[in-house]
C-alpha cells in the first residue's frame, strides 16, 4: 500500500506543520495551485500518511512537539531518500548540517510555490 499514489497526474505534497492555521491554509492553496496534498501536524503523522500513500515532496515545518527538529531531519534523511524536501522554519539551530534547502518563516505562499516548483524539477 506504500506505493499507492495521491493521485497519478498531479504532483502529491505532504504538509507537516503543528500550526493548525498554516497547515490548512497552505493545504487549501496548494490544492488550488493543482497539487494533491495531504497533511499532517507532526513527525508521528507524517510518518503514518508516508507509510499509506508515496508522495513525491514533504514540506515540513522543522520545529514541532512531537517527533520534530534534528530527529525529524535525521528520520527524513534515513528513511526518505526518494521524496525531496523542503524545510520551512521561523527558528533553525540545528545540531548538525541540514541537507535540505530551508525557507524561512514567515514566508510568502507564493515564494514558497516557486521553490516547490523548482524542487520538483530538480533544479
Amino acid at each position: 500500500m506504500a506505493d499507492q499514489k495521491v493521485h497519478d497526474t498531479k504532483p502529491s505534497i505532504l504538509i507537516v506543520e503543528d500550526e493548525d492555521a498554516i497547515r490548512l491554509t497552505l493545504r487549501d492553496y496548494l490544492s488550488g495551485k493543482g497539487y494533491s496534498v495531504l497533511v499532517a501536524s507532526d513527525g508521528v503523522g507524517a510518518i503514518k500518511q508516508l507509510l499509506d500513500h508515496t508522495v513525491d515532496l514533504i514540506v515540513t515545518d522543522y520545529r514541532m512537539d512531537v517527533l520534530g527538529g534534528d530527529y525529524w531531519i535525521k528520520f527524513l534523511s534515513e528513511y526518505c531518500g526518494r521524496q525531496k524536501v523542503l524545510i520551512t522554519s521561523g527558528f533553525l539551530r540545528p545540531e548538525f548540517p541540514i541537507p535540505y534547502q530551508v525557507i524561512y518563516k514567515p514566508y510568502d505562499y507564493g515564494e514558497l510555490e516557486q521553490l516547490i516548483a523548482k524542487t520538483l524539477d530538480g533544479e
